[in-house]
């Protein structure tokens, strides 16, 4: 034999195609189906515990509330349920004093009876162990809104948390699993869900205007550099720039519910659907290296940090049936604000940015006219925006989308009813940002989303906005 064929070229070859040989040979089959990496498992309900899906607790004549954090969510959350008769702020929670300050001139301000004040660091366990408290309402950093939570609700109270509701699969299946065993209600505070547009969407889904819905997207894309960079004393000014923090350590969905939240319920997930697996991918740094720059000098500390989050992160995820979802986040681009919300089915198609518009068959190549698209948005306004959506307007927040939200946190409680984002809502959708991290991390390896009902998510088969009707 020809020695040439003994080169170290060669060998390494036919090393290489023994190794791919050997990999598809065996008991792995070709018409098997693909399995995501099994990254969190399911565990097993602890024994005692069954599912909280429409979970009903009893009625409150007044919902006594404890707000914890009082930054911009906290302070916007103290006046707008100081328009709601059946809801009463007893207490607030900052460990800035000029914070709690600022939230009882509010109160003066409303013609509402002073609140107790707390400004120690761990006061608002204190807080949690009150008996004459119903809601503990957190508007605090991230990292302590999971903690908190799962505080309250061992100490009987219910809970609604600023997204997200956690920061890693751990704490989701602590908020799960603590809200089983205490049967309390657990709310992530996605008031995105609450935009006209959202809800009006919803209700065309949910009546079959768009037929199957096969694909939807969303997105955070909101510039928020000069939030982030923000020292303490500049206005937009985040607490020990804790937002910041995270966007250095991190890379990932950071903030992926403002998107998915509506979708999700567009496409009843974990009400006869759920999302399986995802992938994602980012792309490089640069927009926080060169604002750094631009603001603080090209040789000061914030410009030569080593921050982790790309620029733009997105996410594709696939549910159970078959239906896929985008997600997008970026906060570090010069571009307009934008959650995108797309709804995308087999009868038509409904956006909202960069252009709100609405198509159907048989004309689905066209937009509806404005005129037409007016009517059918009237059409379809949701039956709680038109019951509550005029006021929801002039309170404001958002538009007013945040109103309704506490609107809705209030009325349910008052009549005894279900919430209309549960516990499993609020651990799906903040399971994504560790998810996506492992998946950035891999370059874009599937992972699988665990499902925190455990099995039960295809018993209902809708989203339900509870009325007391």
């Amino acid at each position: 034999m020809n020695k040439k064929f003994f080169s170290p070229g060669f060998v390494a070859l036919m090393l290489v195609l023994l190794l791919v040989t050997g990999c598809n040979s065996g008991k792995q089959k070709t018409d098997e189906p693909f399995r995501a990496a099994e990254v969190f498992p399911t565990p097993e309900r602890p024994a005692g515990q069954t599912h909280v899906l429409e979970l009903r607790a009893e009625p409150i004549d007044t919902v006594r509330v404890a707000i914890i954090g009082l930054g911009m969510r906290g302070q916007g959350a103290v006046r707008r349920l100081s328009y709601i008769d059946e809801a009463k702020i007893v207490a607030l929670v900052d460990v800035v004093p000029e914070s709690v300050e600022r939230g009882q001139q509010t109160l003066e301000l409303m013609g509402r009876p002073a609140a107790d004040s707390y400004t120690g660091e761990e006061d608002w366990k204190a807080v949690c162990e009150r008996d004459d408290i119903d809601l503990i309402y957190i508007c605090t950093h991230w990292d302590l809104h999971a903690p908190i939570a799962v505080y309250a609700m061992e100490k009987g109270k219910h809970v609604a948390t600023e997204i997200p509701a956690a920061l890693t699969i751990e704490e989701a299946w602590q908020l799960v699993n603590t809200a089983e065993r205490t049967r309390r209600h657990m709310m992530m505070l996605e008031n995105c869900n609450y935009d006209f547009f959202e809800m009006a969407t919803l209700n065309m889904a949910q009546q079959g205007l768009f037929g199957e819905i096969v694909h939807a997207e969303g997105a955070y894309i909101h510039d928020l550099r000069a939030f982030l960079f923000a020292e303490k004393g500049e206005p937009l000014h985040y607490w020990d720039m804790w937002r910041l923090k995270h966007n250095e350590k991190k890379d990932g969905a950071l903030y992926p519910m403002h998107g998915l939240g509506p979708l999700a319920h567009a496409l009843n997930i974990h009400r006869g659907d759920r999302m399986e697996y995802l992938v994602s991918v980012s792309s490089g740094q640069f927009g926080l290296t060169e604002y750094a720059k631009e603001k603080f000098g090209e040789d000061a500390d914030y410009a030569q940090r080593d921050y982790k989050k790309g620029d733009m992160n997105t996410t594709i995820i696939k549910t159970a049936k078959g239906k896929t979802i985008k997600i997008q986040h970026d906060v570090t681009s010069p571009r307009p604000y934008s959650r995108i919300h797309m709804l995308s089915g087999t009868k038509g198609f409904a956006q909202k940015w960069p252009r709100t518009g609405i198509a159907l068959e048989p004309n689905g190549h066209y937009y509806l006219s404005d005129t037409a698209l007016d009517s059918l948005l009237k059409v379809y306004e949701h039956p709680i925006v038109k019951e509550v959506g005029e006021k929801a307007r002039q309170v404001g927040g958002h538009g007013g989308m945040d109103f309704i939200m506490d609107y809705r946190l209030i009325y349910c409680l008052h009549h005894g009813l279900p919430l209309d984002q549960d516990v499993y809502d609020a651990a799906e959708w903040s399971a994504v940002i560790e998810l996506s991290q492992i998946s950035v991390a891999n370059q874009g390896m599937p992972v699988q989303i665990p499902d925190f009902t455990r099995g039960a998510w295809n018993e209902l088969n809708t989203v339900t906005y509870y009325t007391s009707d």
